[in-house]
């Protein structure tokens, strides 16, 4: 699954921390993008969508957050709840959100500007998109070259 925990690196001391979010450092792409979701109520479920393209990292500044995960493999839970680590999404991976904490603040980076056509949000059509030969020839002469 293209997915990934990154640990960020931690910088403190007694007045405070912080973590720096640099590119080829700990964001493997070119940042083009950054939004962040809060006062998400509880009982709410957010994304329930995969992106063709795009990539991003997640990270929970604030409280936490459960992601479920499926890359037509199988759906994986993933619980972010510390802010120095990341969660790394690639394309082609079906995302939703939710048992969000009151005091939840989750941070989005992403590669790509916004873009409504790079959006799959009905999850049969991610399947069959994601198990096509085509999709699936696509993967590997990416991987191979």
């Amino acid at each position: 699954m293209q997915i990934q925990r990154v640990q960020l690196q931690q910088h403190g001391d007694e007045r405070g921390m912080l973590i720096a979010l640099e590119k080829d450092r700990n964001v493997s792409f070119d940042i083009r993008r950054v939004y962040y979701l809060f006062a998400t109520k509880n009982e709410v479920h957010r994304g329930q969508h995969a992106h063709r393209h795009l990539n991003q990292l997640a990270v929970a500044v604030r409280g936490s957050v459960t992601f479920l995960l499926d890359d037509g493999t199988g759906p994986v839970e993933v619980v972010l709840d510390d802010p120095s680590q990341g969660l790394l999404l690639g394309n082609m991976v079906w995302r939703e959100m939710y048992d969000f904490s009151d005091d939840c603040v989750l941070m989005v980076l992403a590669d790509q500007l916004y873009d409504p056509t790079d959006y799959i949000t009905n999850y049969d059509e991610f399947l069959s998109e994601v198990k096509s030969p085509l999709y699936r020839g696509e993967l590997a002469a990416c991987q191979n070259g």
